[in-house]
């Protein structure tokens, strides 16, 4: 019996890649942050949502690969390497799935700001760069709602990964690209796996509305503009605690 990979499942002449169509449904607002690892991202979303918390305002927060429902077959999939590309990809797009419709869409509906670290472009970038179909992956995600805001961190590979490798005392099988067989070095592997994924990345700039942003940049500098950028964006006063009469 033949196997179903992505490629056996996409059309034999697929439409060219396009952007996330836009829909405004719900009276909440979706911000979301991208990059490589080591970009900086998660540093600057914690410390917007941070100041969104003391400020009283109504956020949720969510992060990529997290929902309890496959997190252990996850776990166990990397554990004994057992993942495929196409396997890991559904793993994550069942991931994004259960907290699409669990926290994301309600939260959304219920007049939330959500705060996203890593959405539906980690896999366009990420899966792409193990060698999935684009136009497949795009399909995949196709039910996702379209953010207000996708900050894309942008650091150079030197700086992102001298950041990640001096962090930690190994990289992980998968983390490292191991699976793909591009280097039997794992720093080598990374360096590599994260190289297609930043340019993977590049290309959606446009096409996708990312909002660029450079990682060298210092810390509270970044920030600022983050806050003033999400402002431009989105009329925070909605999202706002109520005055007391």
């Amino acid at each position: 019996m033949a196997t179903l990979t992505p490629d056996i499942l996409a059309p034999t002449h697929p439409a060219p890649e396009k952007a996330l169509a836009p829909k405004r449904e719900y009276p909440g607002a979706l911000v979301v942050v991208e990059g490589i690892d080591g970009s900086g991202k998660s540093t600057q979303l914690y410390l917007l949502k941070r100041w969104l918390e003391i400020g009283g305002y109504r956020i949720h927060f969510t992060e990529w690969n997290s929902s309890p429902l496959v997190k252990s077959a996850t776990r166990r999939g990397k554990q004994r390497r057992l993942l495929t590309p196409t396997t890991f990809s559904l793993l994550h797009a069942a991931d994004f799935a259960d907290r699409c419709e669990r926290q994301i869409l309600p939260l959304l509906n219920g007049g939330y700001l959500v705060l996203a670290d890593r959405y539906v472009y980690t896999a366009f970038a990420r899966d792409a760069a193990r060698g999935l179909p684009p136009h497949w992956l795009r399909n995949l995600y196709s039910f996702a709602p379209v953010p207000d805001i996708t900050f894309y961190f942008r650091a150079p590979l030197d700086v992102a990964v001298n950041r990640i490798t001096a962090g930690r005392p190994k990289l992980k099988y998968y983390e490292a690209g191991m699976d793909l067989g591009i280097s039997l070095d794992r720093a080598e592997s990374f360096r590599i796996f994260q190289e297609r994924i930043l340019n993977n990345y590049d290309q959606m700039t446009e096409t996708d509305h990312f909002v660029l942003m450079d990682g060298t940049m210092r810390v509270n500098k970044l920030q600022k503009l983050m806050r003033e950028l999400l402002g431009d964006r989105i009329d925070l006063a909605q999202f706002a605690p109520k005055k007391k009469r």
